[in-house]
């Protein structure tokens, strides 16, 4: 799918309030990131590369998540910095991408961000509460 299409079909609205609500209970940080254009490689790779570049693996707490998506490829990924993964564990990821994959199977694309965010929001607000 071109991204281009994959935007339109995102309801902007209810992601940026999806991570305002989850981002109120906690002091992680969570970000979406669409990849425009091809992806070259794997999608865990770019979106470790991106994470970094945006500079999330040098919040204070070390606690910031990246939902990287490249419509084109249809491949997504989600990474964590390291605090989030010591103390969540790899089942936190296997459940976001096992419910992403699914709402993404169905084309349920703001679905597969919105659900990934607020179970992301729950899980960092227990271990990263709001200060």
């Amino acid at each position: 799918m071109r991204t281009k299409e994959f935007l339109r079909k995102l309801e902007h609205d209810r992601i940026v309030s999806a991570i305002r609500e989850a981002e109120a209970k906690t002091s992680a940080q969570i970000r979406v990131y669409i990849q425009r254009g091809k992806l070259e490689g794997d999608p865990l790779e770019a979106a470790q590369k991106r994470f970094n570049k945006f500079g999330m693996h040098k919040t204070y707490h070390r606690a910031s998540v990246l939902i990287f998506v490249a419509p084109r490829a249809h491949k997504f990924a989600v990474v964590g910095d390291e605090a989030i993964h010591q103390k969540c564990g790899e089942e936190l990821w296997q459940r976001i991408v096992g419910l992403m994959r699914d709402h993404f199977q169905n084309e349920r694309f703001t679905d597969a961000l919105v659900d990934a965010i607020r179970d992301l929001g729950g899980a960092l607000a227990s271990h990263f509460p709001k200060a």
